[in-house]
């Protein structure tokens, strides 16, 4: 009994169940009023006819379209009806309202002036322009007086990220879509309770979503007894909802106002090794020193007082007042964050813009390759034109569906010159971009249509920053370690794969 009750208990059996019992209330309403079957299936049809009709006009990716299309056309009975469920890629009328207040507050923090935009553009007004571009959108200002260093692994992050925590004096803001108990989190969170018993500010955001099968239930109560202010994002309730496109996907670590962390690595055993979850992890992070954590730590106050509904006074957080000297210039920096609630696809635009400008070559580290037409055209004609474009993916999956409909990309671009190479230790987790010796990308978006259209998350963009050198020779260095896709290997797969990959690549913007 004991047993049993602890499996009912368990998070995930609650939410299918729950779920599960909304399925069938559903299918007992419609039963319960089969008579009235002929104005029910009116309706429905009508429902369709409209969402078919709203999609077609709205201002969204063609893709988008045509993978609601689709199956509304298909099934018109219920089509509609479950795109009025999960179509949405939005909050609540009054969550982005409040957002929107987010966003001004955010914007009213930067100066309207921006000197080392100016100073960028008179040296290089490519560089220039898509510095512009992020500014303006984001509401981020370019910086100098800040010290990049690329940590090429998890268990770098891990190793630095500790380092610094134990320094820190006055607050610590830490933001992750997945946390899990384990060495990682458990060493931190050791740290964390050090602190706060200090009278350190710690505080702490992770995505109820992303860590639906790794936290407890209500484990913000347990952070709140230890003296870690803690708020989830986007508290997951067990219902068929399309609120739940939208996660906090980012990776922000802030120490102090002058000392933040960025990247893919999640707070999770599997991103330091410490077990093989798909193999050998790989990953990648950027620690910052200096003037641009300012926007990190915006970013978090952002998301923290949309959360609460407080409003904290910004310039109390200033990298200028903790830290103890001025950093060195090394190249400029240009942290961004990008929001599904603002319609500016800024992450998709920031790669595109490097795709588009590159010379020399383009290195790309991300886990999931499930682009638009826009970004494979890109892409395309940058291989065509002899740029150096190669990507490297993971060898081993995560999800298999999500595997097989990344490899249905490779065709394309191989036949066009794109060199795609496959991490075959295990899962590359890294999302960076390296081009022409001169601009680095690290961050948290993957290529796929959810992080680039859906979820919230950030980078950093550098130009001739020391850091982008290094981000270079680890790509390269671990080719070494990858088996490059040929041309036949694309051709050689059966009927069954080319007609699976074919369908996947039909609803690749819904995955």
């Amino acid at each position: 009994m004991k047993k049993l009750l602890k499996i009912l208990s368990n998070r995930f059996v609650m939410v299918g169940i729950s779920i599960l019992l909304q399925v069938v209330l559903l299918m007992l309403v419609i039963l319960k009023f089969n008579s009235y079957f002929v104005f029910f299936y009116a309706i429905c049809i009508l429902i369709s006819i409209g969402a078919v009709l709203y999609i077609v006009n709205k201002n969204i990716n063609p893709e988008y379209k045509i993978a609601w299309i689709i199956p509304i056309m298909l099934f018109p009975i219920f089509g509609g009806l479950f795109y009025l469920l999960f179509g949405g890629n939005q909050l609540s009328r009054h969550e982005i309202a409040k957002m929107s207040h987010v966003f001004q507050r955010e914007a009213e923090a930067y100066p309207i002036e921006h000197p080392v935009l100016d100073k960028l553009a008179q040296e290089n007004i490519e560089a220039g322009n898509q510095a512009r571009y992020i500014s303006k959108f984001t509401y981020s200002p370019v910086f100098e007086h800040t010290s990049t260093e690329f940590l090429p692994s998890g268990e770098a992050k891990f190793t630095r990220m500790l380092e610094e925590l134990r320094k820190a004096e006055h607050f610590i803001f830490l933001e992750y879509f997945i946390i899990e108990n384990g060495v990682m989190w458990d060493s931190i969170l050791e740290i964390l309770e050090e602190k706060a018993a200090q009278g350190v500010d710690v505080r702490l955001i992770y995505d109820d979503m992303g860590c639906l099968f790794t936290l407890p239930y209500n484990y913000y109560q347990q952070m709140e007894e230890k003296g870690i202010q803690c708020q989830t994002f986007n508290r997951f309730i067990p219902m068929l909802s399309s609120k739940f496109n939208n996660r906090d996907h980012r990776k922000i670590c802030v120490i102090d106002g002058w000392v933040g962390f960025t990247g893919g690595v999640n707070l999770a055993d599997e991103y330091i090794n410490e077990y093989e979850k798909h193999g050998h992890w790989r990953d990648a992070a950027i620690l910052l020193k200096g003037d641009a954590v300012w926007e990190l730590t915006v970013m978090f106050l952002s998301m923290w007082d949309y959360i609460v509904g407080e409003n904290d006074r910004l310039a109390d957080f200033a990298p200028t007042r903790y830290c103890p000297h001025q950093i060195e210039n090394d190249g400029y920096v240009v942290p961004f964050g990008d929001t599904p609630l603002d319609h500016e696809i800024v992450g998709e635009t920031v790669y595109m813009n490097l795709i588009n400008k590159a010379k020399k070559y383009i290195y790309i580290n991300t886990p999931y390759l499930i682009i638009d037409n826009e970004m494979t055209t890109a892409l395309c004609n940058a291989a065509k034109q002899g740029v150096d474009v190669r990507i490297m993916t993971p060898h081993v999956p995560d999800k298999k569906i999500v595997y097989a409909l990344t490899r249905s990309y490779y065709n394309v671009l191989v036949e066009n010159g794109v060199k795609i190479y496959e991490y075959t230790p295990g899962f590359n987790h890294a999302k960076t971009f390296v081009v022409d010796d001169e601009y680095g990308v690290v961050g948290t978006i993957n290529l796929d249509f959810r992080s680039l259209y859906l979820h919230f998350e950030c980078a950093v963009w550098m130009y001739r920053s020391s850091c982008v050198k290094h981000i270079k020779e680890d790509f390269l260095k671990t080719l070494e370690q990858c088996q490059k896709i040929t041309l036949s290997q694309c051709h050689n797969i059966n009927g069954f794969q080319r007609l699976g990959r074919a369908i996947l690549r039909v609803f690749a913007p819904l995955m």
